[in-house]
């Protein structure tokens, strides 16, 4: 007869139709508790939720009877990727996988063998597809049900909970960091990894001006609350059959349009008009470059000493938001330029994995200035326009680190 001491919890079922939570032990038995109030909203098409601590992993299943499988984090383990290729899809590329991936008549072959191969990469832990708190929100504002609900059952099933650490969260983080190296103190830079499975990185405590910053988790019955609650809520809030409605509008795209309009009529060289656009950039960021300066201790009479120069350096040496620089300059520079509402979403989250990814896919308007800016920058994300093209591009890369080293004679 097993020890009652040695009894494991096995399985934790939420279960709405029984509207109670099951924890079944190793040796079979269950308990069952009631769920009251049920955290079910009538918009939520969610029917059950099944956690296994042994494997980590968070099943849930809908009405309808689909089901969305996410790998939870590890405590105390900073990086699970262990060697998986990053790959990022904008928001174009999720519907044409989503209508790939359901059978949609008007995808095209190429894309259903790209949506098939790269569910078997995934399935194989051999490639990550993160979502982003971009995609939740386009993904949410669609008009139809049943299209919403589609596409955002792919980016559930094919992220298997990886997510891109919010831009505005890593765009704070690389500047703190870059006034620590300058300080030359490496070890009050942070280490969080962009691309995780980390509860609370989908969104930056930052987008709320009354937030508070994330709690320390206490033990590890704390952590892996808060990593299932998050990973539950990511599964409801992205099949929810409520739509998210349009954001208000800040203003940033008329503002834009204007100074690039401005930068057109200007008797300058290409030099002279950087300068204004990186004048244009830190007035835009002037509240975060304080605010991480601050958090790194920098002095202001230091702050105020590094100057323009130092600042733009800071910047530019960055990842994420020197990319978003460069773009940034690439699009002011490109005389009549017309901007959009979806500009500044794109720029934000394709510098952003640009910067840190191994691959990413996306529409030419957004692919050619983010190659620009990579070589500019010397850095090696590969960016292509289609899928087959991508996926192509990462058969390459698979085989390559899986090939066999040559001894040197």
């Amino acid at each position: 007869m097993e020890n009652e001491s040695n009894l494991l919890i096995t399985l934790i079922t939420m279960d709405r139709a029984a509207s109670c939570t099951i924890f079944t032990r190793s040796d079979g038995k269950e308990a069952r508790f009631p769920l009251d109030p049920s955290p079910f909203e009538d918009t939520s098409v969610i029917a059950r939720l099944d956690f296994s601590p042994a494997f980590e992993a968070l099943l849930a299943t809908t009405l309808s009877g689909d089901q969305v499988l996410f790998e939870m984090p590890l405590e105390g383990v900073a990086d699970q990727l262990a060697g998986r290729l990053v790959v990022y899809l904008d928001q174009n590329q999720w519907s044409l996988l989503s209508n790939a991936a359901s059978g949609v008549p008007k995808s095209s072959e190429a894309d259903r063998a790209a949506a098939r191969k790269l569910k078997e990469w995934v399935d194989q832990r051999r490639i990550i597809l993160p979502a982003s708190a971009g995609h939740y929100y386009e993904t949410g504002k669609r008009f139809s049900t049943d299209k919403r609900y589609a596409l955002g059952l792919t980016i559930l099933q094919y992220s298997r909970g990886w997510q891109m650490r919010d831009p505005l969260q890593v765009r704070r983080n690389e500047l703190h960091d870059a006034f620590c190296y300058r300080l030359g103190r490496p070890d009050s830079m942070r280490s969080d990894p962009v691309f995780t499975l980390a509860p609370e990185a989908l969104h930056s405590p930052t987008r709320s001006a009354d937030a508070e910053p994330p709690s320390t988790v206490q033990n590890h019955l704390d952590f892996q609350t808060k990593a299932l609650l998050a990973a539950s809520v990511s599964i409801d809030t992205m099949l929810d059959t409520q739509r998210v409605e349009e954001g208000p509008d800040t203003g940033w795209t008329a503002a834009s349009q204007r100074f690039s309009d401005w930068l057109d009529g200007l008797a300058q060289d290409s030099q002279q008009k950087r300068r204004a656009i990186d004048i244009h950039l830190l007035t835009d960021l002037q509240r975060e470059l304080a605010e991480e300066a601050a958090a790194a201790d920098v002095s202001k009479e230091l702050f105020r000493q590094w100057g323009f120069k130092g600042l733009v350096r800071a910047i530019g040496d960055s990842p994420a938001v020197g990319l978003f620089r460069e773009i940034l300059q690439s699009r002011h520079l490109n005389k009549g330029t017309t901007w959009r509402p979806n500009d500044l979403t794109d720029m934000i989250y394709l510098s952003c994995a640009a910067g840190y990814a191994d691959l990413i896919v996306c529409e030419k308007h957004m692919r050619d200035p983010l190659q620009q800016g990579l070589k500019r920058m010397g850095r090696s994300a590969q960016v292509y326009r289609r899928l087959s093209d991508a996926v192509a591009a990462i058969e390459e890369l698979l085989e390559a680190a899986s090939a066999p080293v040559t001894p040197a004679q």
